[in-house]
């Protein structure tokens, strides 16, 4: 099986795993730059994850405004940059983020949209925090929660910003994102699973 069909696999599976497929500007994005079909596969299971964390807010927070095609773009393109830096799919390393942001705008991503790929990570910056939009947050926690990873100091981030929409005691907001955090981990070692089936390279 070639690289392509990896890929095309990649983004169109859902025999072993029923994920929600890309939005498909990025899917076509992701074809144009041959990416690995591991990134494919990373980036439908944040995608998916992102999905149910926007459902969620939408039922229990009715007047809180965010851009929700925002989040599932960003959710489905926050790592593309490692198209450039395929070793960081495998490896720690953060080049990819301002080089996917920069791939997006070459693209002719909105700079609203291609944002994403340079925020994922820099949510705990301090410089960065007052400009971190509750997209941003959504499309950071769903790169961690995809796989279970709980990260105090970001949901402390994502409560508060519940709470402030809300009026409700940051305890009881706390508890709630509790709750659907641990259930959305619970899918975490099929989300694993069926990245590891594909390869980095073709």
């Amino acid at each position: 099986m070639t690289t392509a069909d990896l890929l095309l696999r990649a983004l169109q599976d859902s025999d072993e795993l029923p994920l929600r497929p890309l939005p498909e500007r990025a899917a076509e994005l992701l074809r144009a730059l041959d990416a690995p079909p591991r990134l494919a596969a990373h980036l439908r299971a944040v995608h998916d994850v992102a999905g149910q964390l926007v459902e969620w807010v939408r039922l229990r927070y009715p007047h809180l405004r965010f851009d929700t095609e925002a989040v599932l773009f960003g959710a489905a393109t926050h790592d593309v940059g490692k198209t450039l830096y395929p070793a960081e799919l495998s490896s720690p390393g953060s080049e990819h983020e301002k080089a996917g942001r920069q791939l997006l705008l070459d693209h002719g991503v909105d700079g609203r949209l291609a944002r994403f790929a340079a925020t994922h990570a820099s949510w705990s910056d301090p410089d960065a925090e007052l400009g971190i939009g509750v997209e941003d947050l959504l499309v950071s926690l769903a790169d961690k929660i995809w796989k279970n990873k709980r990260v105090p100091d970001l949901e402390d981030l994502v409560v508060n910003r519940l709470a402030a929409a809300s009026g409700r005691p940051v305890w009881e907001e706390f508890m709630e994102l509790d709750e659907i955090l641990a259930r959305i981990g619970e899918g975490a070692d099929a989300r694993l699973s069926f990245q590891a089936a594909y390869p980095v390279h073709g």
